[in-house]
C-alpha cells in the first residue's frame, strides 16, 4: 500500500502535509501503527475497549437528557 501526494501548483509544503495527515487519518493508518507499536495482552485490549464503550454510552445518555 502506497500513498502518493503531489503538491498542487502554488501549494505550500505545510498545506501538503496537512492534506497527507488528513488522508492517513481517514484511512486509520496512524492509529493502527500506534496501536501495534507495543504488544498488548488481549485482556488489556478488552478492558480498554469496554472502558471506551462505557464513556461513549455515558456521553450519549447525557446528551439525550438535555
Amino acid at each position: 500500500m502506497s500513498i502518493q501526494l503531489k503538491l498542487k501548483k502554488g501549494e505550500t509544503v505545510e498545506r501538503g502535509l496537512k492534506r497527507l495527515k488528513k488522508i492517513l487519518d481517514k484511512e486509520g493508518l496512524l492509529k493502527t501503527l500506534r496501536d501495534q507499536r507495543y504488544f498488548e495482552k488481549p485482556c488489556v485490549k478488552a478492558r480498554k475497549k469496554s472502558a471506551r464503550a462505557r464513556i461513549r454510552a455515558r456521553s450519549r445518555r447525557r446528551s439525550q437528557e438535555m
